[in-house]
């Protein structure tokens, strides 16, 4: 069948869609969600089925075109086109062997992957998928396929030194910051680490939300290079890295329900490590009853799944399985916890904040063959702190930024305490979710400032936490849900 194009303002972000005008369709045989091959000028495409049932957008004759598949095939209004019937892909045979909880094979699995990548797959179909995973967790094989398809899709940084140094936390535990205080540790040891991150989804706060406050952190692969050559290190947003289009496709449909399948997150996390050229790489699991780990047995497992996987990669790993009680720091939003860390670098930042970062350095100094007692030597002297301005300099940023300078939301309200004794529990999930509703991670001076810890002694009337937003009538809704579900249990 032949169609005039008409090129749409519609986009879907994702996969390649047409619009059929409904007596076309009954023609051709296709319902939503079919599959037609689209062919003009040598170049092809198939795109899945979205139908116009009023005739209101797409008249017969024509072919409305989102603007991904537009671009995809360089097409304009009016021009004919050649089209017929695809048969739909495999992958979705495949996806339906694991929703019946078989175990997949490599090359199922490479499939899969491809039609993410490429487009070929709508995000009802991905989630399936991600349900097929969740519901039977992928085998050890099957993550170690999972994640050798995604490097084959992604470009590597291109560092040849003998050792690169990597760090990740898997998430969950509100102000835990500890990566841009480990990043300038290792480089002033003179070891390679360069850091890329994602910005928040689901948090207060992600690394990048909290360096970009401090320093540029969108670089391109050259420029990132270079700043590594300039320093030893780089904190930086994955964005411009292309590291994995599939992967980002995943985690966007598994955050809105925190469905995490830990093989899928043990293979993104550990194919990005790849990317990065990485030889040694170090895992923080944080576990508590209110973090994304919640007993140890599970934190172990991960652990187990992490060593393993690195083993396929031939990357050296270790794990950190670490307390998630409470939060860590003082500041839970992008602004906030930038004070921390440069407080922390300056060596007069909340002490928790500063000994993580120190433990977590050790442990990579050890791996990479120097002591760990170097940690503190470097931070608590100063070489941290100058190697983290060199870091800045060769980001764009101001390395004389202090973190008094760091601007705050305009209002802010404190809560006090009513009555004398000793702070019993700081509730992480509480903290994280009245950030959230103060703007964090969106409004970057938005959040939450602790003012106490676990086992603190406080007295009445002394202050326990500050909010900060940009409006007045969510701090005072803030205020009315601590009332019945209090961040702080005192006894």
């Amino acid at each position: 069948m032949k169609l005039k194009t008409k090129i749409t303002n519609l986009t879907t972000g994702g996969p390649l869609v047409a619009i059929l005008n409904l007596a076309d369709a009954n023609l051709l045989n296709v319902k939503p969600l079919d599959r037609i091959n689209i062919n003009y000028n040598k170049k092809k495409a198939t795109a899945i089925v979205d139908l116009d049932i009023e005739s209101k957008h797409v008249k017969r004759g024509e072919i409305g075109l989102f603007h991904e598949l537009g671009k995809k095939l360089n097409l304009k209004s009016k021009i004919e086109i050649k089209i017929n019937k695809a048969i739909k892909p495999e992958s979705l045979y495949h996806i339906r062997e694991k929703l019946d909880g078989k175990t997949l094979k490599k090359e199922d699995i490479e499939e899969i992957i491809n039609d993410i990548n490429d487009n070929n797959l709508t995000e009802s179909e991905i989630a399936y998928f991600i349900s097929g995973c969740y519901k039977k967790d992928l085998t050890a094989e099957e993550t170690a396929y999972f994640a050798q398809a995604l490097i084959k899709n992604i470009e590597k940084l291109g560092l040849k030194e003998k050792i690169i140094v990597e760090k990740h936390c898997i998430g969950g535990l509100a102000g835990n910051r500890t990566t841009p205080i480990v990043v300038p540790i290792i480089a002033a040891a003179g070891i390679i680490i360069p850091n890329t991150s994602t910005r928040s989804i689901t948090s207060a706060a992600g690394t990048t939300d909290v360096v970009e406050i401090i320093m540029p952190i969108a670089h391109k692969k050259e420029e990132i290079k270079n700043i590594i050559k300039k320093t030893n290190g780089c904190l930086v947003w994955d964005g411009n890295l292309n590291i994995s289009s599939a992967e980002n496709k995943i985690i966007k449909i598994e955050k809105p329900v925190n469905l995490d399948c830990e093989g899928i997150m043990i293979a993104s996390i550990l194919a990005k490590k790849v990317t990065l050229n990485a030889t040694h790489v170090l895992i923080d699991i944080p576990f508590g009853r209110e973090t994304k780990v919640t007993i140890k047995k599970e934190a172990k497992l991960l652990k187990k799944g992490f060593i393993s996987l690195g083993k396929k990669l031939n990357m050296k790993i270790k794990v950190a399985i670490t307390n998630g009680s409470q939060p860590i720091g003082n500041g839970i939003g992008p602004a906030l916890e930038a004070k921390d860390v440069l407080l922390v670098l300056q060596n007069i930042g909340p002490e928790d904040l500063k000994n993580k970062s120190i433990k977590l350095a050790g442990i990579i100094l050890k791996m990479c063959g120097k002591p760990k007692k170097l940690a503190r030597i470097l931070l608590e002297s100063g070489e941290a702190y100058k190697k983290m301005k060199e870091i800045i300099i060769a980001q764009g940023g101001n390395p004389n930024i202090q973190p008094e300078e760091i601007k705050l939301s305009k209002f802010k309200k404190t809560i006090y305490s009513n009555k004398k004794g000793k702070i019993k529990k700081v509730d992480n999930l509480l903290t994280s979710k009245y950030a959230k509703l103060a703007g964090a991670p969106s409004e970057k001076g938005s959040g939450i400032y602790l003012h106490k810890h676990k086992k603190d002694k406080i007295k009445e009337k002394e202050p326990l936490f500050t909010v900060y937003s940009e409006d007045k009538l969510r701090l005072v809704h803030i205020v009315a849900l601590n009332k019945r579900n209090p961040i702080y249990i005192i006894k």
